[in-house]
């Protein structure tokens, strides 16, 4: 059976895969694009090494559960957004590697929503570290 890889009438694609198979499919795909921008974005590979530091500091200091869980999640959420901006660079890049204000525009959206995400795991780290560790008058 051949695959198609246009949506049909009603918008949906027809690949065969259902149940167990879809979900390993999925996978499979999730660990292609997780390789794929490993090798080849040295900003990830560089957001890897940070937030593989301050995930470990969250497991090993004393906070709450609720501070450790917050502190994890935004480093991950960081992590999301990177992935992100990097899918948008390659589709733009794939479409051309010309110089477009509209290519542009796309790649300066993707580039904020990393400086957002990783202010917001500023601040969320810096208020917690501040709550343990600031003197309490």
């Amino acid at each position: 059976m051949q695959q198609q890889h246009a949506p049909q009438g009603d918008g949906k694609y027809r690949h065969g895969r259902t149940g167990f198979r879809r979900i390993l499919h999925t996978l499979i795909h999730s660990r292609d694009g997780f390789i794929a921008t490993f090798r080849g974005e040295a900003a990830f590979r560089q957001l890897l090494v940070l937030h593989g530091l301050l995930m470990t500091m969250a497991c090993v200091l004393d906070i709450s559960a609720v501070e450790r869980a917050v502190m994890l999640a935004v480093s991950l959420l960081s992590l999301v957004v990177e992935l992100l901006n990097s899918a948008i660079e390659a589709v733009v890049d794939r479409i051309s590697l010309e110089r477009h204000p509209l290519s542009k525009r796309a790649k300066d959206m993707g580039s904020a929503a990393v400086l957002l995400s990783l202010l917001l795991c500023l601040g969320i780290w810096a208020a917690a570290l501040y709550q343990r560790f600031a003197p309490h008058v």
